[in-house]
């Protein structure tokens, strides 16, 4: 049975019109120390919301939730009696928790947490009377469209390079259709990949400028992907629980950004070069091979920074279509620039990386830290 650690109400700021009160309503947080969670938080807050958040006992979450005003409900999302007690009293609920891996280990767990522990939030969803619940899925859990981008209609379709994670990404927006069917609000919110900052784990994107902040990313492959801001995933969120439609999901980017761009990005805001070996597709398709599986050659016990599926996703330059967001959620996307140079400056600001050269302020970050409360 999970427990609560009450770390204190949300306190009064001069000046805030949204504080406290009469709209402020308790809504709970799954995965609030995982890089999406962790913005969605503070925004929330920030709202004048009271937030609950269910973290897992065993985690650390460090910098995540520290100083943040929030409730504490600790447990599994493979415990029903935990979850149900974190749902418990919530008017609202964020699902973003999920166990996110490009590797073939760790079936059972991916399928457990993913799957089992979503249905666990939605039943409890169900019985407690949450009037809304709004899921975080994946961008890799979309079909694909031959010559065009991917839309909510296109059906994913299993494959023999599937990963665990696809597969239990695709089972949990079932879960969630499942659940709409049977008279539970619930609307799907699709990420792209994540650059922000708050990234405290820090994701795969994450490393990778991290890696390039502190010259140790030696080479990269060409390819392209869909990048979503972290902030305009949170607001994405927000606007799939005001408008979104019960049943339905939702695609959340940015921008398309080649490799290559994000390469020359990268060297914008850190002030490092691009890294001079540009690596065939199929020579880091071999050896992400070696660094996966059960019998892995390199790197064994760990996930590796490029994996077959993250790079299967690369070469596959997959695009979205986000007009059904731009038309039913009123969603405006902003600039993935300006999310890599935030991500930047809160690895600097936590002294992760030491500053190398002066970067150009952003209309966001202009005067104060990115990487506050």
């Amino acid at each position: 049975m999970g427990r609560f650690l009450v770390s204190g109400g949300f306190p009064l700021k001069r000046g805030h019109r949204l504080v406290r009160a009469r709209e402020a309503i308790m809504i709970l947080v799954t995965g609030g120390s995982g890089h999406l969670g962790a913005n969605l938080v503070r925004r929330l807050l920030a709202d004048g919301h009271e937030i609950r958040v269910l973290i897992r006992p065993t985690k650390r979450h460090g910098r995540a939730l520290a100083g943040l005003s929030v409730q504490r409900a600790v447990g599994d999302l493979r415990d029903p009696d935990a979850v149900d007690a974190a749902v418990k009293g919530c008017e609202r609920v964020y699902h973003c928790a999920a166990r996110i891996s490009t590797t073939a280990r760790n079936h059972r767990e991916i399928h457990a947490v993913n799957v089992l522990g979503t249905r666990n939030v939605l039943q409890a969803a169900g019985r407690h009377g949450v009037r809304r619940v709004v899921a975080t899925g994946s961008f890799s859990a979309t079909g694909t469209t031959p010559g065009g981008p991917s839309t909510e209609r296109d059906l994913f379709c299993p494959g023999d390079n599937d990963t665990p994670y696809t597969r239990s990404k695709v089972q949990m927006e079932h879960e969630c259709y499942k659940a709409a069917a049977q008279g539970l609000e619930v609307v799907i919110a699709v990420s792209t990949a994540i650059i922000g900052p708050h990234d405290y784990g820090p994701s795969r994107m994450g490393r990778v400028l991290l890696d390039q902040a502190q010259g140790r990313l030696l080479a990269y492959i060409p390819g392209g992907f869909e990048f979503v801001s972290v902030s305009d995933l949170v607001q994405g969120h927000l606007l799939a629980m005001e408008h979104g439609r019960s049943g339905h999901k939702y695609l959340l980017s940015t921008e398309f950004r080649t490799v290559d761009q994000m390469m020359e990005l990268y060297t914008q805001v850190t002030g490092q070069p691009v890294p001079r070996l540009r690596m065939p597709a199929g020579a880091m398709a071999a050896l992400a091979r070696l660094a996966d599986g059960p019998r892995a050659l390199l790197a064994p016990g760990r996930e590796a920074r490029f994996t077959p599926a993250a790079v299967r996703f690369l070469r596959s330059e997959r695009r979205a279509d986000i007009s059904l967001s731009r038309e039913v959620l009123h969603y405006r996307p902003t600039d993935i620039a300006a999310a890599v140079e935030e991500a930047y400056r809160c690895f600097v600001e936590r002294g992760l990386v030491e500053r190398r050269r002066a970067t150009i302020p952003t209309a966001r970050t202009k005067g104060q830290g990115v990487c506050g409360r």
